[in-house]
């Protein structure tokens, strides 16, 4: 029963729906848009708000940052599934412009940026890919750029003979 619990949490509709009611993501005004079903995109949207603007009327860069953070680790853990480890390492967020009205973010993780975690993880070792998303303004204005390092690691198998 454990496992059916599991898989039902790991949906991609019903995360999607509780990731727009996650207290932070809220109060930050942040709303995921899309979830594929295989997990290999997502879209994430933020308008500007009274309440996630900064000091001179713009996109507050926490803000930013938290609509981005999660993404890349969720679309790569759940596409690699339950014998890989999948962690964040390491975040950077560039401010190109200000950001103004709703903000767009869009995640892709692609069958070859997967093909090419496993290859480099065949052998136990740990890999540190690293993964670059857009934020981008209504006109398609770029007002930010992250990248995410990952952690990934293939789980040890239980019982494996040294």
């Amino acid at each position: 029963m454990k496992n059916k619990i599991i898989g039902w949490l790991n949906q991609p509709r019903f995360l999607r729906h509780m990731m727009n009611w996650y207290g932070p993501y809220r109060g930050a005004g942040v709303k995921i848009r899309h979830l594929a079903d295989d997990f290999s995109s997502a879209t994430v949207q933020m308008p500007l708000r009274w309440y996630n603007k900064n000091y001179v009327g713009v996109h507050f860069g926490g803000s930013l940052y938290s609509m981005v953070d999660p993404f890349h680790m969720l679309l790569v853990m759940n596409q690699l599934g339950s014998e890989y480890i999948v962690w964040d390492k390491a975040a950077t967020i560039k401010f190109i412009s200000p950001g103004r009205g709703t903000v767009t973010a869009h995640f892709e993780v692609t069958e070859a940026q997967l093909q090419d975690i496993r290859e480099h993880t065949q052998s136990n070792e740990k890999y540190l890919p690293e993964f670059e998303v857009e934020v981008l303004a209504e006109d398609g204005t770029l007002v930010a750029k992250a990248y995410k390092t990952l952690y990934i690691r293939k789980k040890p198998m239980k019982n494996a003979v040294q």
